[in-house]
C-alpha cells in the first residue's frame, strides 16, 4: 500500500486565520482602535498626544487625526480609519462617533456569535436597522433655515465644545457663519456651499483672539523684485497661466551665429518680446500680476519699472481662489488680455513677518474665496484651532445644504434607540441583532456620560424615562451636568453627520461579520494585533 503524500495548494510563507478565530481577531482590532479614541468624545472628552519616530508632536481630541496619525497595520483596523476618512471627506465632524459606533456594533455581534447566532443573521438584521434608522432620523430631523444666524452660531459652537479652541467658540463660529455665507451659491434652487473656496492660513504669533476673516487671500509668497512697489491700492489683478518668459524650442534647435553683431541682435529680439508682454499687461491697465508660472530676470524688471506689483509660481489651487475672490478671468494668451478681464481689490500689499513675506490681497467686492486668518501661540495650538475650525465649517456647510438639524447631546441616540425597538419588529434571530444596534446607539450618550465623570447607568436610564414621556429632546447638558432639552439649550448637530455616522460605521461592521477567512502572505496577519497594544489595554 502506498503512502498518500500531502498536498500543499499555498506555500509555506502564508499565514491563515480561519472561521470563528478570524472574526474574533477582525472584531478585536476594530475595538481597540474604538476604545483608543473614545475617551475624546464630548465637551469633557480628553486629548491624545501623538508623537512620531522623528519627534514631531501632535496634541488633537479629533478622531480622525488621530487614527491618521497612528502606525496601525492590522487590515480590519485600517478599515475602520477608513470610516473615519469617509466621514470627515462628507461632512468633516463626527469622526469620533462613526468610529466608536462601528466598533460598538462589532462588539455587540461578538455577543450574538456566541449564542451560535450565524453572521448572516445578524448582518441582515444589522441592514434592516440601519435602513429603518435613516428613515426615522428624517422624520425626527427638525427643518432650519439657512438665513437662522442664531441657530447656525449654536451648531458651530456645538462643533467646537470640548476643543482647545473652546475659549474663542463663539468669535470663531460669527467669523466662519460670515465665510460660509459669503462663498455660497444657489444651484436649482439649493444653496450649495464649497468648503475648498475658504482658504484656512495660518501664522504663530498673537492670541487666539486676533483670528479674523479676510475678504480675500494670503499668499505666502513675496513680490519678485525689490523695486516693485510693496503696496498697490485699488489693484487691477491681471491672473496669468502663461509664463513671462521666452518659452525654449521643444526639439533640438541650433543657431548659426557668426559675428558679435548677430548674437546682440538675437538677444535683442528676446529683450523686445519680453518688452512687448509687459507692455501688454501695462495697457490692460493691470497694476498686479499673479504668475502661474514662471517671470524670467528681464521680465521682472520691466515690471518694476511699470510699477507693477508681480508673484510668481502661485500655486493651481489659489490661482483658482483668487480668480473667485477678484472676480479676474485666468490668462492663457496675452494677445486677448483686456480691462474686462482684470479683478479688482482695494490693496494688495506685501506683509513681512519674521524673515517670512507675504502677500495680502484684501478688500474684494464680492469675493466667493476667503481666508480665515489663524493665529496663536504655539504650531501645536494653531494646528488644533485649525482642526477645530474645519469641523464647524463642515457643520455649518452641512446644515445649510440639507437645512436639517437634530438635538444633540445623546438626544437623538437614545429617541432613534428607542423608536427602532418599537418600529422594527422582525422574524427570527434578526430581530436580536436590531436588539443589539439599537444598544449600539445607546453608547453614545452613555460615553459622554463616562467621559464628564457621571454615572452613566443613572444616565440613561433617566434619559430613557424622559424619553418615554414623549420629552424628544431630552440629552446631556454636560456644562450644568443635567439631563434636559438640548436643542433649547443651543446643543445641535446637522442631521447629516448622525445618517453618515450609521452609515459607514454599519457597512463597514457588516462587511468584517462576513468574513471567515484571513489569508496573508508574507508575514502574519496582524494577530497579536501588532497587538500588543491589546494585553496593556486587559483584553
Amino acid at each position: 500500500m502506498t503512502e498518500k503524500q500531502p498536498m500543499y495548494i499555498l506555500p509555506e510563507n502564508i499565514q491563515r486565520i480561519m472561521g470563528r478565530d478570524a472574526q474574533r481577531n477582525n472584531i478585536l482590532a476594530a475595538r481597540v482602535v474604538a476604545d483608543t479614541i473614545k475617551t475624546t468624545l464630548g465637551p469633557k472628552g480628553m486629548d491624545k498626544m501623538l508623537v512620531s519616530s522623528m519627534g514631531d508632536i501632535i496634541i488633537t481630541n479629533d478622531g480622525v487625526t488621530i487614527l491618521s496619525e497612528m502606525e496601525i497595520e492590522h487590515p480590519a483596523a485600517k478599515m475602520l480609519v477608513e470610516v473615519a476618512k469617509t466621514q470627515e471627506e462628507a461632512v468633516g465632524d463626527g469622526t469620533t462617533t462613526a468610529v466608536i459606533l462601528a466598533g460598538k456594533l462589532l462588539e455587540n455581534a461578538e455577543k450574538l456569535l456566541d449564542q451560535k447566532i450565524h453572521p448572516t443573521s445578524i448582518v441582515r438584521g444589522y441592514s434592516l436597522a440601519a435602513e429603518k434608522s435613516h428613515e426615522i432620523l428624517k422624520k425626527l430631523a427638525k427643518k432650519v433655515s439657512p438665513k437662522n444666524d442664531a441657530l447656525l452660531k449654536s451648531i458651530a459652537m456645538t462643533a467646537m465644545t470640548g476643543k482647545s479652541a473652546e475659549s474663542a467658540k463663539e468669535a470663531f463660529a460669527n467669523i466662519m457663519i460670515k465665510a460660509v455665507k459669503q462663498i455660497m451659491e444657489q444651484k436649482d434652487g439649493k444653496s450649495h456651499v464649497d468648503l475648498n473656496n475658504i482658504k484656512l492660513e495660518k501664522r504663530k504669533g498673537g492670541g487666539v483672539e486676533d483670528t479674523r476673516l479676510i475678504e480675500g487671500l494670503i499668499l505666502d509668497k513675496e513680490r519678485v523684485h525689490p523695486d516693485m512697489p510693496s503696496i498697490v491700492k485699488d489693484a487691477k489683478i491681471a491672473i496669468l497661466d502663461v509664463a513671462l518668459e521666452i518659452k525654449g524650442p521643444e526639439t533640438d534647435t541650433k543657431i548659426s551665429i557668426s559675428s558679435p553683431e548677430q548674437l546682440q541682435a538675437f538677444l535683442n529680439r528676446e529683450e523686445k518680446a519680453i518688452k512687448d508682454m509687459i507692455m501688454k499687461l501695462k495697457n490692460s491697465k493691470a497694476t498686479v500680476v499673479f504668475c502661474q508660472k514662471g517671470i524670467d530676470d528681464i521680465a521682472q524688471y520691466y515690471l518694476a519699472k511699470e510699477k507693477i506689483y508681480a508673484l510668481r509660481r502661485v500655486s493651481k489651487s489659489d490661482i483658482e481662489k483668487l480668480s473667485k475672490a477678484t472676480g479676474a478671468k485666468i490668462i492663457s494668451n496675452l494677445n486677448e488680455i483686456n480691462e474686462k478681464d482684470l479683478g479688482f481689490s482695494k490693496i494688495v500689499e506685501e506683509v513681512k513677518q519674521g524673515n517670512e513675506g507675504m502677500t495680502y490681497v484684501t478688500g474684494c467686492s464680492n469675493p466667493k474665496a476667503l481666508t480665515i486668518l489663524i493665529r496663536g501661540g504655539t504650531e501645536h495650538v494653531i494646528d488644533e484651532f485649525e482642526r477645530a475650525i474645519k469641523d464647524g465649517l463642515g457643520d455649518i456647510a452641512a446644515t445649510i445644504q440639507n437645512e436639517s438639524v437634530v438635538s444633540g447631546g445623546g438626544a437623538i441616540e437614545i429617541e432613534l434607540a428607542r423608536l427602532l425597538r418599537k418600529q422594527l419588529i422582525l422574524q427570527g434571530r434578526e430581530q436580536l441583532a436590531v436588539e443589539q444596534f439599537a444598544d449600539a446607539l445607546e453608547s453614545i450618550p452613555r460615553i459622554l456620560a463616562e467621559n464628564a465623570g457621571m454615572d452613566p447607568i443613572d444616565i440613561i436610564t433617566e434619559l430613557k424615562s424622559r424619553h418615554d414621556k414623549n420629552e424628544f429632546d431630552a440629552g446631556l447638558n454636560l456644562f450644568t451636568g443635567k439631563i434636559e432639552n438640548t436643542f433649547k439649550a443651543g446643543i445641535i448637530e446637522p442631521l447629516k453627520i448622525k445618517t453618515q455616522a450609521i452609515k459607514s460605521a454599519s457597512e463597514v461592521s457588516t462587511m468584517l461579520l462576513r468574513i471567515d477567512d484571513v489569508i496573508a502572505s508574507g508575514k502574519a496577519p496582524a494577530q497579536a494585533p501588532q497587538m500588543q497594544s491589546m494585553r496593556d489595554m486587559g483584553y
